[in-house]
């Protein structure tokens, strides 16, 4: 069945990096457009960037733009999201996501569409 495993996420200050990784089986992964979400607790999914399926498209959030990388791996089946210049806003739960092309941008409609195959999402926190 399709899985999607995430993971790369932690704790970190104020500046610094992290790289989040996504593993999709199931499914052929080299043909599907990709996407990465968040959630703060208590608030509604937020898109943060997507790619297309031979990763020659990326496109991001406003706010995480200039600071984010979206990219992937096909031979492997792994998506990546690495992420520069954290700061406190960017503490959230990160979920990789099934995309359509164009991207859908609508944090909610990832849920929607493609929740059933996400998996339990990597936190990442931010402390100044």
């Amino acid at each position: 069945q399709v899985q999607l495993v995430e993971s790369g996420g932690g704790s970190v200050q104020t500046g610094e990096s992290l790289r989040l990784s996504c593993v999709g089986s199931g499914f052929r992964f080299y043909l599907y457009p990709m996407a990465w979400v968040r959630q703060v607790a208590g608030q509604e999914l937020e898109w943060v960037a997507s790619i297309n399926s031979d990763g020659s498209k990326v496109d991001y959030a406003d706010p995480v733009k200039d600071r984010f990388i979206i990219s992937r791996d096909n031979a492997e089946n792994k998506m990546y999201l690495q992420l520069d210049s954290l700061t406190t806003e960017d503490t959230a739960m990160y979920y990789c996501s099934q995309d359509s092309y164009p991207p859908m941008r609508e944090g909610r409609r990832y849920r929607d569409i493609f929740g059933e195959y996400w998996g339990q999402g990597t936190q990442v926190t931010v402390s100044s």
